[in-house]
Formats: structure tokens, sequence, C-alpha cells
């Protein structure tokens, strides 16, 4: 006898249990086992309504999963990409702003030790922190800064 599929609520639940997700990412990972997208409006309004779904929590534990190895713009752009509001992102970068420069001085520090060298360098070091979602005016002070490297 085959396994009974679970319903779309413990399915929700399931996923909760692991980790917050945005109502984006849950109404996703519902849709293809829904019956109808009302269905799944009706789940997610009422976990939210419990505050069992949080649009705010799931955007802290996302910048707290990257705050290590990206800089504002990069999370900003992930927590778009899952959801959340610009007023929710907003709200949660607002408090990574003081932190910007060290954050940005610790990703550099595990990826290059050294100061650059000649202009190539920089220019490879600038172009990996812009990657990494890091302020072009935090990385001019970052290699302003050049004689703090070897705190």
């Amino acid at each position: 006898m085959p396994a009974k599929e679970p319903s779309l609520r413990a399915r929700a639940l399931r996923h909760l249990a692991r980790r917050e997700h945005t109502r984006h990412e849950l109404a996703l990972k519902l849709a293809p086992h829904a019956e109808s997208e009302t269905e799944v409006a009706q789940i997610l309004d009422d976990f939210t309504q419990r505050g069992w779904l949080s649009e705010q929590r799931a955007a802290e534990q996302i910048v707290h999963a990257r705050i290590r190895r990206y800089g504002p713009v990069r999370i900003r752009r992930d927590l778009e990409a899952k959801g959340v509001s610009v007023e929710a992102a907003t709200a949660v970068l607002a408090t990574l702003k003081e932190g910007e420069l060290e954050a940005a001085r610790a990703v550099w520090k595990r990826k290059f030790h050294a100061p650059p060298a000649n202009a190539a360098e920089r220019a490879k070091q600038t172009r990996f922190l812009l990657g990494r979602g890091f302020g072009s005016e935090v990385i001019v002070k970052l290699f302003r800064g050049v004689g703090d490297f070897d705190e």
C-alpha cells in the first residue's frame, strides 16, 4: 500500500520546522502540491496570524547566515530574491551599516592576507569585495587604512 501524501498544512509545518521561510518561499514550495492558490494563501494567512510565519524572522535569519561572507548589497539582493519586502529588508539591513567596514575587512583578510602591492592586485581585490556586496565607499576606506591590516 503506497504511503499517504502529507497534507499541505503538514508540508508547510515541516518546512517551517527546519528553518524560517518567507511567505514567497513557502508558497513556491507548497504550490506543486496544492489544488489551488487559494488553498495555499489560506494556510499562509493562518500561519502568519498564529505567528508561525514571520517575514521579519526570516529576514533576520537570512542576514545572520550571510553576514560573515557578504556585504549589504549582496544580502539585500538575496532578501529580495526570497520575497522579503523592501521595507523589511531596509529595516534589517539598517543594523549592518555601522559594522560594514569591519565586515569588509574580515572578508578581505580571510581571502588576501596582505595589502595590494600594485594596481592590478588592488583592482582584483576591489572586484572581489564588490562581488561580495560591499559598497565602493567602504572599499576605498578599507584600502586607505592599509596600515591597519597587521592587526
